[in-house]
């Protein structure tokens, strides 16, 4: 057998590989890997580690949605009580890990940093080992005791940051509106045309450090953020009248 014989072989033996891979979905063919099949005869892709459910029709995530009866429907919004956020996404080693807060920049997996004054709060101040949120009004804010509070948002680099404690500035450029907290589901962006977020590995997109940056991908970034993988950020609720810091630094 010549050499160009065996090298067709070769690629003829992977091509082989290649389709035995592929599911069956009725009469359709599937890459396991990118879809997940209902009721043997539906195809909804895999997105951000989520194998979209199926629901009369349509294919949803259930982060931001519920099937009841075969009507597909928002979930309630999560209001009045604060949370944490976890990353989700089965393929990343972030998975489950949560969002922190230090330096005026949320991160995924990271320190948290937060301060008390000791001398005026005393005994009162929280422990700050935690970075907790709350929602509402399309908006979030950071779960904080400091008079005027800490505003989350979307800087004009789509990172999301939050404003130091004891002032309102916030960059010209920014979003502080469009996001959506659902209970029992996630917090979603729905700014950029609902492009959702990605996790950028330490240094991919300027986060810096040992965390994974937390973006806000859009049509405009898109191209250069091809180190960062698609996420979706689960809502933890905590008790009512729990405290995440007094401010975080």
């Amino acid at each position: 057998m010549t050499k160009f014989t065996l090298i067709g072989a070769a690629l003829l033996a992977l091509g082989n590989s290649a389709v035995n891979a592929l599911n069956s979905c009725g009469e359709s063919q599937y890459d396991p890997a990118q879809y997940v099949c209902w009721s043997d005869q539906f195809l909804c892709p895999i997105t951000a580690g989520e194998p979209l459910s199926f629901c009369n029709g349509a294919c949803y995530s259930k982060f931001m949605y519920k099937c009841e009866n075969n009507v597909l429907s928002l979930l309630p919004a999560h209001t009045g009580t604060p949370f944490t956020l976890t990353v989700s996404n089965p393929t990343l080693p972030i998975d489950g890990k949560p969002v922190t807060a230090s330096g005026l920049h949320l991160s995924l997996a990271g320190n948290t940093s937060t301060y008390c004054p000791v001398e005026v709060v005393g005994a009162a101040c929280p422990p700050g080992n935690i970075t907790a949120f709350f929602a509402g009004n399309g908006g979030l804010s950071m779960d904080t005791m400091v008079p005027g509070g800490q505003q989350a948002y979307l800087g004009p680099d789509w990172n999301m940051h939050y404003t130091q404690a004891h002032s309102a500035y916030i960059p010209a450029g920014s979003l502080t509106q469009g996001f959506g907290a659902y209970e029992g589901g996630g917090f979603v962006n729905l700014n950029g045309n609902g492009w959702g977020w990605v996790a950028c590995p330490p240094q991919a997109s300027g986060g810096g450090g040992s965390a994974w940056n937390l973006v806000g991908r859009n049509e405009t970034n898109a191209a250069s953020l091809t180190a960062c993988t698609p996420v979706n950020l689960k809502i933890n609720p905590l008790p009512s009248g729990t405290v995440g810091a007094w401010q975080y630094a």
